[in-house]
This record gives C-alpha cells, sequence and structure tokens, in this order.
C-alpha cells in the first residue's frame, strides 16, 4: 500500500520516511520506551489533580504548551499548536476525576466548509506505567501512533486525544473499561472546545476514531454519546478491531506475544472494581500483574510475551477459566460492547483484518452485526488482510480517513447492515 497522508495525496519526501522507519524499527525493539524503573519516578506536577475539581465534565483543569514530534531523535517536530491538558470526566461509579490529554490544532486555516472539525482520538494499547501516558510520548517522539495523527492533522483536522483514566495520573489505569474509557474519549472533546488556546469552535463539527483498545474506546464514546455528551455535534465514529468481547480476546492473548495486554486487562479491571485478586495468583501472579503496571507496549511485548496464566495461578487454571465466574463474569460482562441493549445513534465504521492475531476477527463483526440489529442503521463493516494486529491498523488507514471525509462533507453514510 503506496502511503499518502498530505492532502492531494503527496507522498512523505525520502528523509522523513528514513526517520520514521529508523524510530519504528527502534520502537518495535523497545529501545525508545522508558525503562520500568520510570515508572517509578516522581510524576511531572501537570499530571497531580488538584483537591477540587471544576463543575462539569469536560472543564478544563489546567493547560499547558506541548510539542509533537513523530521521532524519538526529535528530529520531526510537527508544526501545529499542541496543548497537554487536565480535564475532568467521570469513574466507574459516577465519581468525578481527573483525566489529562492533548489538543493538537494544525496552523493553517481550514479550507473545508463550515468550521473546523475536531477529532477525539482515542489512543491504542499504551501501558499502564504513568509514563506511557500518550500525552508524554507524543512530546518525547514515542507514540507509535504519531503518523496516524499527523495524517488526520495534514487534513486539516484538530485532535483532541486523551490519555485515559489513570494513565499519567494517580491510580491504576482502567484499561478496557468500557464505560470510563467512554467518557474519557467525550470529555476531552469538550476539553478542546472550551481551550482558549485551541481556538476551536465550540459547538462545531466532532469525529472520534481509535484502533485496538482504542477502536474499543471509540466504539463505546458511540453507544454513550446521545446521553452523556448529546450536545457534541457528532457526525460519526470509525472503530478498528474493537476487543468488543473480552472472553475470546483473553483466550487470543493468553501464552501469545501478547500476553502482556492480559496482564494489563487484569490489573486495569480489578483496580477499576476493587477486586482481590490474592486468592487466584500465586506469587508469580502477583509479580506478573505488578509488572503489568510498569511497562509501555513494547516492554510487555519483550518481556512478557508467551506467558501461559495457567503457570500464575494458584490452581494451576489459566486466568481465562474464571471469566465465566463471579466475581469476574459481571465485570467482564460490563464491557461488552454491542450487548443488544445499546447502539450508536451517529454513523459507524468498523474495520478489522481477518488475519488480526490479538483480536479475533469475529468479535468486531458480531459487534457491527449486533449494532444492527439493536437498531443502527448507518453501521459499516469493513474488512481487510492487513497481516497481524498491526498491519490491520496501517490498512485500515485509507478507509478510515476516506470515511471521515465523507461525514464532514456531508455525503450519506454507506451501511452494511444488510449483510451482517
Amino acid at each position: 500500500m503506496k502511503s499518502r497522508l498530505l492532502r492531494g495525496g503527496s507522498r512523505l519526501p525520502r528523509r522523513v520516511l528514513t526517520v520514521l522507519l529508523t524510530a519504528a524499527t527502534a520502537a518495535s525493539l523497545g529501545l525508545v520506551s522508558a525503562p520500568a524503573a520510570a515508572a517509578e519516578e516522581n510524576r511531572p506536577p501537570f499530571y497531580e489533580p488538584p483537591a477540587t475539581l471544576p463543575a462539569h465534565n469536560g472543564d478544563v483543569v489546567r493547560s499547558e504548551p506541548s510539542v509533537f514530534y513523530l521521532d524519538p531523535l526529535k528530529v520531526l517536530k510537527v508544526d501545529a499548536v499542541v496543548n497537554r491538558v487536565m480535564y475532568r470526566s467521570t469513574d466507574g461509579n459516577g465519581e468525578a476525576i481527573a483525566v489529562t490529554g492533548t489538543v493538537i490544532t494544525p496552523k493553517t486555516p481550514w479550507t473545508g466548509e463550515g468550521e473546523r472539525p475536531v477529532i477525539g482520538y482515542a489512543p491504542g494499547t499504551q501501558g499502564l506505567g504513568d509514563h506511557c501516558a500518550p500525552s508524554r510520548r507524543l512530546a518525547g517522539g514515542t507514540e507509535y501512533e504519531g503518523l496516524f495523527a499527523k495524517g488526520l492533522l495534514a487534513r486539516g483536522y484538530a485532535i483532541a486525544m486523551t490519555d485515559y483514566a489513570g494513565l499519567g495520573t494517580p491510580g491504576v489505569h482502567t484499561y478496557v473499561n468500557r464505560e470510563v474509557s467512554g467518557n474519557a474519549v467525550l470529555d476531552v472533546v469538550r476539553a478542546a472546545q472550551r481551550l482558549p488556546e485551541a481556538k476551536l469552535p465550540d459547538d462545531g463539527p466532532v469525529a472520534i476514531t481509535g484502533y485496538s483498545q482504542g477502536g474499543g474506546a471509540a466504539a463505546a464514546a458511540a453507544e454513550l454519546a446521545h446521553s452523556y455528551a448529546p450536545e457534541l455535534d457528532l457526525e460519526g465514529v470509525a472503530a478498528g478491531a474493537v476487543p468488543a468481547d473480552l472472553a475470546p480476546v483473553a483466550d487470543q492473548l493468553d501464552g501469545s506475544l501478547y500476553a502482556g495486554f492480559l496482564g494489563y486487562a487484569v490489573a486495569g479491571l480489578s483496580a477499576g472494581y476493587d477486586l482481590d485478586l490474592g486468592p487466584y495468583l500465586d506469587e508469580d501472579g502477583e509479580r506478573f500483574v505488578a509488572r503489568a503496571q510498569e511497562y509501555c507496549t513494547e516492554e510487555a511485548v519483550l518481556r512478557m510475551a508467551f506467558t501461559r496464566s495457567s503457570t500464575l495461578t494458584e490452581d494451576g487454571r489459566p486466568l481465562t477459566d474464571y471469566l465465566d465466574e463471579e466475581p469476574f463474569a459481571s465485570v467482564v460482562a460490563e464491557q461488552e460492547i454491542g450487548d443488544g441493549t445499546r447502539a450508536p445513534q451517529v454513523p459507524t465504521l468498523v474495520t478489522h483484518s481477518l488475519l488480526d492475531d490479538v483480536i479475533p476477527y469475529r468479535v468486531g463483526r458480531e459487534m457491527a452485526a449486533d449494532w444492527c440489529a439493536a437498531g443502527a442503521e448507518d453501521v459499516r463493516f469493513v474488512s481487510n488482510l492487513g497481516p497481524t494486529h498491526l498491519g490491520g491498523a496501517v490498512a485500515g488507514f485509507p478507509t478510515v480517513f476516506g470515511w471521515l471525509e465523507g461525514r464532514f462533507d456531508g455525503r450519506p453514510a454507506p451501511s452494511s447492515c444488510s449483510r451482517l
């Protein structure tokens, strides 16, 4: 596939591609992510929430200028107005929490019709360590989704990217928690619209996109938007490789290259629901979950790959066996997206690779079909043959870009419901 990220189809210069390739190679080897010890460093003052939060979800607590580099060598600085923000959101108990993120506005004027759109960007799996927060990785040139974000900026869109709850800020990141993640995505868009430095319309067009963990957060936001943030002019949601049903995803992760992601899920859900893992995990299991709370994605792949969860439990059963038993069964059920009781009320795009080795293809397809059955009319499902989970993301980029342009141009949203 030819990479065309700039409006008009121009290709990236060879020098840029060389730097990006070097950066991507370093990231894949784990050379650019902060070491696990960084999780023990003092949290930067910006990420410490105040004692009292503002009155409304999406209200800005504080902001500061930031930067966005495409590479860890900090050669390729994105020419945009970048602001780190802390804003109010809501946790799974309905309590107010502080979440951080990044708002990025292109410096070039918006040339499309109407006002400049804002993309609520739900990042994919980053890790659980505070140093893994996207707002810190964007500034350090180690955010692996930076190139896709740059493609959105090149089309003139502003970006509001959440760090999610507990990622950067105190507490354990609530990884794959449906409601908390969806809230964080919707509220960072509100924060972007209320941030004077971003110079964005307070009621302009909005879309949401994300892949993998970000696909889950984007899909959750699609279901929640009409009740949680009805004032947003949400034109559509594009979600890729959505972990809509955690049980089959956990089965696929166990013992795989991405076994560390299972550790993320166990740590995040147990923290979000105050579950005591002591009766289930042996000493190795407790160390595994503790390490998961320190590592960014690259580190988890390198250091936790191929771990079988049956070696981590007191009774020798895999962790996936517990998902059908309480207290875990009800927690897992609450995370299901497309459960038949909720459906988006805006156009949605769902992409998934048939060759995905992290999130089974059938999980994404079944979610799209369930949305249609629950009354959603404008659900577009597009499969691809991108090899592996990463390849599925790259293969889906052109589809996402084209679909978003169609929403902002006011074209009718295509639907796949008749064949799902």
